[in-house]
């Protein structure tokens, strides 16, 4: 992967799981990395490690994507970017009459808008250079919903309509929009998604080694991979979807009801 050293790579999210993980593989291929999160006590730790692992180049500039109006600022702090990973994000496993609709403003805010607004934010500078990648990570929830994830999955259908259309307004400026949809990871989303525990032990057999994940979408920088699949048998599965819906909807929700 040496064609991503010396790049400018801004994570969103960096403060842990796929977010960190990805921070530490692209620092070691020489990348200089720019970490975003809430977390700025554990974005330091992040940078520290990559300081003294890789002697690597790691600017940290604490951001919470769903104060839209703290983006611009953190923008011009930031510089020329090359590569945006759009990773932050967070989830509410709740049955519909169960969520709230201030559940719903938080994850359209963080997941949808603030994606949206870290991605305008960037793309003037990547149109004059002509080049850059954008990579958003979505969800196999934004191919296929389940019980207790609507409100969750409606945020990733956002994700993956909007970066369907960039990619096209995109095509031949030199910019690539990659979305990456895995199905679940072992990471602590689940601790806030999933507080009860009862959807994570549905689906515990589709559990995804975050490594594994960081390593493919590291891999694909500025590749014209369109997407990322994960894993694959659950890809099978949205495929399955779009020719039997009824099927596939009648088997999911035996299996994620479950207590």
């Amino acid at each position: 992967m040496k064609h991503i050293a010396g790049k400018r790579i801004w994570i969103t999210g960096a403060s842990g799981g796929l977010g960190e993980r990805i921070a530490y593989l692209c620092a070691a291929e020489g990348a200089h990395v720019l970490l975003s999160a809430r977390r700025e006590d554990r974005l330091i730790e992040i940078k520290r490690k990559i300081t003294e692992e890789w002697s690597g180049q790691c600017e940290i500039f604490p951001l919470d994507v769903g104060r839209l109006e703290d983006i611009a600022r953190v923008r011009d702090q930031i510089g020329s970017v090359d590569v945006l990973i759009n990773n932050a994000g967070f989830g509410i496993f709740e049955t519909v009459l169960d969520s709230t609709l201030d559940d719903m403003k938080a994850m359209f805010d963080v997941n949808v808008f603030g994606l949206i607004a870290c991605t305008k934010a960037v793309l003037p500078q990547m149109l004059e250079q002509k080049k850059g990648h954008i990579i958003n990570i979505a969800s196999q929830a934004g191919k296929i919903a389940t019980p207790k994830s609507s409100l969750y999955s409606a945020t990733k259908h956002a994700v993956l309509g909007y970066s369907n259309a960039l990619r096209m307004e995109l095509s031949g400026t030199g910019i690539y929009v990659t979305t990456v949809n895995p199905g679940p990871i072992q990471t602590d989303f689940f601790s806030i998604a999933d507080k009860g525990g009862d959807y994570a032990k549905n689906v515990v057999r589709w559990m995804l080694d975050p490594d594994d994940v960081a390593a493919q979408i590291t891999a694909a920088i500025f590749t014209k991979k369109r997407e990322i699949n994960l894993p694959r048998l659950m890809n099978a599965g949205t495929k399955l979807y779009q020719l039997f819906p009824a099927l596939v909807e009648k088997l999911a929700g035996r299996a994620l009801m479950k207590k």
